[in-house]
């Protein structure tokens, strides 16, 4: 019954103080409507129009199978409950697919070209945003679901003009162009765009010395750039657009965030962000679309962090958690919960005692790497390690690390910008918490894909990524222009 308690918990969460506090007190009980149709036919409990009339669109970028895997053996020994993820499947309450991710180029996809087939509905080059090879511009799905008259997002844990967001709202040649989609967006009129990139926004980082922050503002923008300005913002329920740019690049790693207090009082989580979101689109009567990320499970994958990347992968789960609450609760709601590629293909091969040494964790091999120089002691690096993760390395696994600060740094590796020994500290690591990895890079494998709620009878059992463009149009009776 843990499941049932558990999503009746997140639900209370999400209503408890919000303009529609009333109107979910009437709702039945967590799944009780839902549960008997999915085993029944596999039907699903549509609106009146028999059509979702929104839809939530999650993804854990850069989750391999082992990554999902871990986490929720994480949340059981730790928690004593299947995560929200696991608990769907356990039910039978979704549909569930695999996917495949490559894209026009290449059978590994990068995030650009993976939610461009979401967003554009074709593959395309890796390293662009819904530029088709051909050189043609298929509209945005973000776009056209504003065209329709749904009020429409964006929420992440990395910069709001990161890949993933991008890919669901504009035309890009490249990827990197990050200060010219932030440009984009404020043309957009988008409701909600939420992340980290204040570097894209702010005068002082910007090259062009454009304050966009002020710009967004003028055009009626209410922006936050604190957790407790997106609190004061939430608690005044206005319609107005919504910006909220809560950190230079990503945000913190959510292991990080939770053991550190300012981080915790400055920064708002995933979920906390995605429940400001959803409240501030419902006032749109004709429905909304938002797209959720958690991009830092992709930056832990690259960096073969495990604490990173398991807690990332929870408050990700958390953030779904708060989503499925929503829409449990509202009846008219189709969530999609997927990954845009595999990263690094991690696993547990080993003792269950030393897994279990996650539990502990208060920091990130992030955190770790990044507060050494080369004037560190060998046992000074220990005792860093230990106090972070618990566990104690020996004298020669300290010299190997310090061994990258003290000559040139040298290794390479996506969002490693200092070259700091991040697969290093993992291979050491692996004899500590039985954790391994395959590669610092992304997979071609197939990935997970599930579907909740109205329209989730249109998920087959395998879908090319591009498929789910037209999807969520036809789940939302929104007509498939291009």
């Amino acid at each position: 019954m843990y499941y049932r308690q558990f999503f009746s918990m997140k639900r209370r969460d999400f209503f408890k103080n919000t303009a529609i506090a009333a109107a979910g007190a009437t709702v039945l009980s967590p799944f009780q409507a839902v549960a008997t149709p999915f085993r029944q036919g596999r039907e699903t409990r549509l609106s009146a129009a028999g059509r979702a009339k929104n839809i939530i669109f999650m993804v854990s970028d850069g989750m391999s199978i082992g990554t999902l895997s871990m986490a929720n053996m994480l949340s059981e020994r730790r928690d004593g409950k299947l995560c929200a993820w696991m608990s769907l499947y356990h039910q039978g309450l979704v549909n569930r697919g695999l996917m495949d991710t490559a894209s026009a180029n290449s059978l590994v996809t990068d995030s650009s070209a993976a939610s461009s087939s979401w967003g554009g509905g074709v593959r395309v080059n890796n390293g662009v945003l819904n530029v088709a090879p051909d050189g043609s511009r298929p509209v945005p799905i973000l776009q056209k679901f504003k065209a329709a008259g749904k009020a429409v997002g964006c929420v992440t844990s990395v910069p709001i003009t990161h890949a993933t967001p991008a890919g669901f709202c504009v035309n890009s040649d490249s990827r990197s162009d990050q200060p010219g989609i932030a440009e984009q967006y404020l043309g957009l009129g988008f409701d909600v765009m939420m992340g980290g990139g204040t570097e894209f926004f702010s005068a002082d980082k910007r090259k062009d010395k454009q304050d966009l922050f002020a710009r967004f503002a003028a055009t009626g923008y209410q922006v936050a750039k604190t957790r407790d300005d997106m609190l004061a913002i939430d608690a005044a329920a206005s319609a107005a657009p919504v910006l909220g740019v809560f950190h230079q690049d990503g945000l913190p790693y959510a292991l990080d965030r939770e053991n550190d207090v300012d981080l915790k009082k400055n920064t708002p989580s995933l979920a906390e962000m995605v429940g400001t979101a959803i409240r501030r689109l419902t006032k749109n009567p004709k429905g909304f679309v938002l797209q959720v990320e958690g991009g830092k499970v992709d930056w832990a994958a690259h960096a073969n962090d495990v604490g990173g990347l398991l807690y990332d992968q929870l408050a990700f789960d958390e953030a779904l958690a708060t989503a499925l609450a929503f829409a449990e609760a509202d009846g008219n709601t189709l969530v999609i919960v997927t990954t845009d590629h595999g990263n690094a293909n991690p696993g547990l091969f080993g003792s269950t005692k030393n897994f279990e040494r996650v539990i502990g964790f208060k920091h990130t091999n992030d955190w770790v790497l990044q507060g050494i120089d080369r004037d560190f002691t060998a046992n000074q690096v220990r005792e860093r390690i230990e106090h972070a993760q618990g566990y104690a390395i020996n004298a020669n696994e300290a010299i190997r690390l310090l061994s990258h600060y003290v000559t040139d740094r040298n290794e390479d590796g996506m969002y490693n910008p200092y070259k700091l020994p991040f697969a290093e500290l993992a291979d050491i690591q692996r004899k500590y918490t039985a954790v391994g990895w395959a590669s610092t890079g992304h997979s071609g494998d197939h990935v997970e894909i599930a579907a909740y709620g109205p329209g989730s009878e249109l998920l087959k059992p395998f879908v090319r990524n591009t498929d789910m463009h037209y999807l969520m149009l036809e789940a939302a009776a929104v007509r498939q222009q291009r």
